[in-house]
């Protein structure tokens, strides 16, 4: 685990964020529906859940790497959007995957960090190991942030 490499969010951030993606706004989005889970934000640092069920196997009894694919992606969200007061627009611009491991009826927790942060550009990388530590998958990104207009 690498949350003890980063800074704890001041003041009610990481609540925020958890809010952001565990509350009743989540639900409507993608994420929501998949079912992923904050666990923990720090600055630029997340870590989620997804909860195994078996609708995100594909025929071959693991879990469909399209899930494992969303899982990368959002996790980097809170770490990107860490520095900002307000949630920004977060696109991705790049996203390459290395799958390493089966996930098997087991929980995936991804862990997400950033590597660079520019002025509208971030670069990120994240990792997914099963509930048992099994490495599963890694990813690396590129973010364009437009932070929210102030005033």
């Amino acid at each position: 685990m690498r949350a003890h490499l980063h800074e704890p969010l001041p003041g009610n951030q990481e609540e925020h964020w958890k809010g952001f993606f565990n509350g009743e706004r989540n639900a409507k989005y993608f994420a929501g529906f998949v079912g992923l889970l904050i666990e923990e934000v720090r600055t630029d640092y997340a870590r989620m859940r997804l909860p195994y069920r078996p609708e995100l196997n594909q025929p071959a009894g693991v879990v469909h790497g399209g899930a494992i694919a969303t899982l990368i992606d959002t996790v980097v969200v809170p770490a990107v959007g860490s520095a900002y007061p307000q949630v920004p627009i977060m696109l991705t611009i790049d996203m390459q995957l290395r799958y390493l491991g089966a996930a098997r009826e087991r929980d995936l927790i991804a862990e997400g960090w950033i590597t660079r942060r520019g002025k509208s550009t971030v670069f990120c990388q994240a990792e997914v190991r099963d509930s048992e530590g099994e490495l599963i998958a890694e990813g690396w990104h590129v973010y364009r942030v437009i932070p929210p207009k102030v005033g």
